[in-house]
């Protein structure tokens, strides 16, 4: 069979994470909210399922499925087309019950992203929602993480959408994703272009191994970060905390809106990126969980995961995994909180010089060169909470409003796995001149869940507070 159809040791990874422990869910997605059609109203599924159908064929790899369900043995699994595929099976429908408020969108979908998908179809669902309040109603979609990486579900529902509010003809050329997903160059996980085939596990450690011995000075610097990472983020593990304990597999979701320039006039103010300003304020955020919950509070910091996009731009259109990990570390003791903001960029900016991504890339590619019958522990070991507390992504999406059957898109909720042993996750999306953080947690160690959004929201009030400051003293 093709290598490309082969999936890659990453790949697989969240596969083996799912097969390990009952609590870990490895799918990711997105929840869309629209205003109502032009005339009113919702689209009828059956509108969805042949509109989506029609364009099926530009993702490929949607139609098809595992050929076995299960990792293990001598080689990866790989990709074969469904023969019984039906679209019917991924793209439901389903009505919020009166009055279709927030409290009931979001358990609805809590519950949505509480159930795995099924192995032996192809991996990703899609449901048409309505019965939200004002007439709205919603796309959310749910896809696997071994055939996506980042938010890359809404690869799927970028089929429904357009960048102009008149619908397309049934024959005209999609647009391109380009115009819907933002790919400026950045440090942090975002949606790929959904659009081509995956390399195979062997050919990509070939051609990683031919690297090395082509520009020797390149395998020097990854091995110098290799060991910086050991040493620093393997053998000094992460803080004891509650965000690392046994979970269940019922999940929680709660969301924290902001304006995107208000996020702009902090880091004009105090230098940074948004990236920075991200991180500082899910950082205040569990600073104000940890207090409340009477726990110390680490006085190195929680360590988050963030995901880091390593996709070339050559590679930009394949799908598959091509993310590595920076860790860092979030001050959550200080309670300044100007100097918490300090703290962070000055962290951030320090990993991302260090070539920490290209180490986590390098021991990742090594993990691959294990059997598959063995590669599962591995793959453990690197979602450990021992590794790190929480993960932390930010998405940046399309700067323009886009529209699916003429009806702009007014909010998207990105949501990002939970492994085993972590609480909570969260992703912040951008779009159109907002920003959205999902917050996805286990519903059983996560009640007070509130206390994290809160903290969210009054960080980010701190820093526009310190912002608005710092320009008027200039």
């Amino acid at each position: 069979m093709p290598a490309n159809d082969q999936l890659t040791a990453l790949d697989a990874a969240f596969l083996e994470l799912e097969e390990a422990d009952d609590s870990a869910l490895m799918h990711i997605g997105a929840a869309l909210v629209f205003a109502p059609l032009p005339g009113g109203g919702t689209p009828m599924i059956g509108e969805v399922r042949e509109h989506l159908e029609q364009r099926l064929d530009l993702l490929p790899r949607y139609r098809q499925k595992l050929g076995t369900p299960r990792t293990g043995g001598l080689a990866w699994p790989s990709w074969e087309r469904d023969q019984r595929f039906e679209i019917d099976a991924h793209v439901r429908h389903a009505t919020l019950p009166w009055p279709g408020d927030e409290r009931e969108f979001l358990d609805w979908i809590s519950d949505f992203y509480s159930h795995r998908l099924d192995r032996s179809r192809p991996l990703w669902e899609i449901a048409l929602l309505d019965g939200l309040a004002d007439g709205r109603w919603a796309l959310v979609s749910k896809t696997h993480h071994c055939l996506v990486d980042g938010v890359g579900s809404a690869g799927i529902i970028v089929l429904l959408l357009d960048t102009e509010p008149a619908p397309r003809e049934p024959s005209a050329p999609h647009a391109p994703v380009s115009d819907l997903v933002e790919t400026r160059p950045g440090w942090l996980a975002r949606s790929p272009q959904p659009i081509g085939q995956m390399t195979g596990a062997g050919l990509a450690a070939t051609r990683a191994g031919a690297h090395m011995l082509m520009h020797p000075r390149d395998a020097f610097d990854r091995s110098q970060s290799v060991i910086d990472l050991l040493v620093r983020d393997e053998l000094i593990a992460a803080p004891r905390s509650s965000l690392n304990v046994a979970i269940g597999a019922t999940r929680r979701i709660a969301t924290v809106h902001v304006e995107l320039q208000d996020v702009h006039n902090v880091r004009l103010a105090l230098g940074g990126t948004v990236n920075d300003v991200v991180l500082c304020a899910v950082t205040g955020g569990l600073r104000a969980l940890l207090l409340a919950r009477g726990e110390d509070l680490p006085r190195r910091g929680l360590r988050a995961m963030v995901p880091v996009n390593i996709r070339r731009v050559q590679d930009h259109d394949q799908l598959g995994n091509k993310v590595s990990s920076l860790f860092v570390e979030l001050p959550v003791a200080q309670a300044d909180p100007l100097h918490r903001y300090e703290l962070v960029r000055a962290t951030a900016q320090e990993r991302k010089a260090s070539g920490q991504a290209l180490a986590a890339d390098a021991m990742t590619r090594l993990t691959g060169l294990a059997p598959p019958v063995l590669h599962t522990h591995l793959a453990r070991a690197m979602s450990a909470k021992r590794l790190f507390n929480v993960t932390i992504t930010n998405i940046p999406g399309s700067p323009r409003r886009v529209y699916a059957f003429g009806a702009p898109l007014i909010q998207a909720i990105p949501i990002v796995p939970l492994p085993a042993e972590h609480a909570v996750a969260i992703a912040a999306a951008s779009y159109a001149g907002g920003l959205t953080f999902g917050l996805y947690a286990d519903r059983a160690t996560m009640p007070d869940l509130d206390v994290l959004t809160n903290g969210i929201h009054t960080s980010l009030h701190e820093l526009a507070t310190l912002a608005y400051a710092t320009a008027s003293a200039r």
